[in-house]
């Protein structure tokens, strides 16, 4: 698992859009928010993406971009955008390297039935490219706002 205080991983993933974002063109210039969620227009997700959405001029204020990123492939990350109006932006991590190296893809259980999943889990990284808040196994529902108020700290 990774620890507040650890270097950010690394990462160079294709957006909604197809275009590459690399996690070293926001050093220097802003925070990340970076949330790992298991699947495009599921319930849980799409609670958590349209709360993320609806403070992103807050994010912004605060010199923070929010990043989602799942398992799903740019095609499906731009209808589930497109359906729902979101604003933040969703990378597609189809080898599962980012969910490897932030330690989200877990083994799960439901009904009994073991399978791989990513774990939801944020990440509140700072300009510098260190980790301030790691927050593994959470709750769709008024995470969002839980975010903001740690991205304030950061200020």
């Amino acid at each position: 698992m990774l620890n507040p205080g650890d270097k950010a991983p690394s990462f160079e993933l294709p957006d909604a859009d197809m275009h590459i974002i690399k996690s070293s063109q926001f050093l220097g210039n802003q925070n990340l928010v970076i949330y790992f969620y298991p699947k495009d227009d599921t319930t849980g997700c799409t609670i958590e993406a349209l709360e993320l959405s609806d403070l992103m001029d807050e994010f912004s204020a605060m010199e923070t971009q929010v990043i989602g990123i799942s398992r799903d492939n740019c095609v499906s990350h731009a209808a589930f955008r497109d359906k729902h109006g979101l604003t933040v932006q969703l990378l597609a991590d189809t080898d599962g390297e980012a969910c490897n190296d932030y330690d989200v893809w877990r083994e799960k259980e439901k009904n009994g039935e073991k399978r791989m999943g990513i774990l939801r889990s944020t990440f509140i990284i700072d300009k510098t490219g260190i980790i301030r808040e790691t927050l593994y196994d959470v709750k769709p529902k008024g995470h969002a706002a839980q975010v903001l108020e740690m991205v304030k700290k950061l200020t």
